[in-house]
């Protein structure tokens, strides 16, 4: 793994800096709202319209990085990115009202394709760079945890910057993704191609065995990673609002605050990274002891409606969303083929931007309800994505840490499917559930 090192910090950069593209807006919604004359939930379509279009066009990118390559998806990626990054700041620094807000909301339609080809396909590289599993959980923690870290960043970055201009922000995004660009081009070395891609019809054709051999517990990780990004950026867009508007909380102490709850995500995002190594039924339980915290802590918050109370429980709250992310990406990408990890882990990011995309909307419209209604909606989230880890994630009970430092595990068969030519022999990853 240490051969790889520089290999992880370019790629780490990448989610870092898609989090801050996206997460440095929370703490100055309210401001955008002031500056643009605009109602809270136009506002919150900032937010939205990026992770919508990312949405659509991950699993495209993800076909593209299996059938192309990743680097070749991410570098064009980053460029967009950039660019729509430039046309919504220059949109907020030159024009007024509508004009503004229509211009920026394209820019950040833009910078969501970027974003589209690049997080999502550092999950399936990763996976690729190393043989061995553990490997893969590490660097896997690794990533997330920058991830996390970015969102720990973004609020406090993001108010200081608007301090000295509330545009700044959206300034900043164009120089960090040249950064990452940069890193990317000279430090990532993706491994070589031993087989020619598969066609489109051939590709379609093996997703759909994937699919329909392993759907139950995929579609319910696609679920779970969606859930735990509706709680987070709905509370977080929450107690953005709250701070402001309650308690006339803003700048760098707003942005503190909110980085109270994502500091302890990093934290567990990293340990958990580390831990669960290549043990599937330990990823299960420890992402379903995750969601059982952030199920208490936010119905315990609809309960006491105290500030003091709503950020220390989603503190906890959040330490149960950053132990289980680690365990969403390893499982999805220990227990697919890399043929087509791609386009499976990019369902995945796609089922993330969903979470991400309602979370905002929906507590701008539940935020003059009752507070209890709020997070209780919340915690019945959490509570679905408990239910779908214990009864549809199922690894196998064998499935166990090998003892010993050189011993490993040879968990490849042959296994035989139907192609448009008949049947073929295929080597693929057995399925730890």
């Amino acid at each position: 793994m240490n051969d790889k090192k520089w290999d992880l910090v370019a790629l780490a950069s990448i989610p870092l800096i898609m989090t801050l593209g996206n997460s440095m807006l929370i703490p100055i919604l309210p401001q955008i709202e002031r500056e643009l004359n605009v109602s809270a939930f136009k506002v919150s379509m900032l937010i939205t319209v990026y992770a919508v279009v990312a949405i659509l066009l991950i699993p495209l990118a993800g076909y593209l990085s299996d059938r192309f390559g990743r680097k070749a998806v991410i570098i064009p990626s980053l460029i967009i990115a950039a660019v729509g990054g430039a046309v919504a700041g220059v949109a907020a620094w030159m024009l007024d009202g509508n004009a503004a807000y229509w211009s920026i909301l394209g820019g950040r339609l833009l910078q969501g394709v970027g974003a589209a080809g690049a997080f999502p396909i550092v999950i399936p590289l990763v996976g690729d760079m190393f043989n061995d599993e553990d490997q893969v959980s590490k660097s896997l923690g690794i990533i997330e945890t920058s991830n996390t870290f970015g969102k720990v960043l973004s609020p406090i970055l993001g108010a200081a910057l608007a301090i000295w201009l509330w545009y700044l922000p959206f300034m900043a995004i164009p120089v960090l993704c040249v950064l990452s660009l940069i890193l990317v081009i000279f430090l990532v070395k993706t491994p070589k191609k031993k087989e020619k891609p598969p066609t489109f019809t051939e590709f379609v054709a093996s997703i759909r065995d994937v699919l329909k051999e392993k759907g139950r517990w995929l579609y319910a990780l696609f679920a779970i990673g969606g859930i735990c990004m509706f709680i987070l950026f709905g509370v977080l867009y929450y107690l953005s609002e709250t701070l402001e508007s309650e308690f006339a909380m803003k700048g760098i102490v707003k942005g503190l605050v909110l980085a109270i709850p994502l500091a302890a995500l990093c934290l567990f995002s990293f340990f958990a990274g580390k831990w669960i190594g290549k043990s599937k039924p330990r990823m299960k339980w420890l992402g379903f002891a995750g969601l059982v915290l952030v199920t208490v802590s936010l119905g315990v918050i609809g309960i006491f409606d105290n500030i003091y109370i709503v950020i220390g429980l989603f503190t906890l709250g959040s330490a149960g969303i950053g132990a289980t992310l680690p365990c969403l990406d390893a499982l999805i990408t220990e227990g697919i083929d890399k043929k087509q990890r791609g386009t499976i882990t990019s369902l995945f990011s796609s089922m993330r931007f969903i979470g991400v995309s309602l979370g905002p909307p929906v507590v701008s419209l539940l935020i003059g309800k009752q507070h209890f209604l709020l997070f209780g909606v919340l915690a019945a989230s959490g509570a679905v994505g408990g239910l779908l880890t214990l009864f549809a994630v199922k690894p196998d009970k064998g499935d166990q840490p090998t003892s010993g430092s050189g011993q490993k595990q040879d968990e490849r068969h042959i296994d035989r499917i139907e192609t448009s030519r008949g049947y073929a022999p295929v080597r693929r990853k057995k399925s730890p559930f």
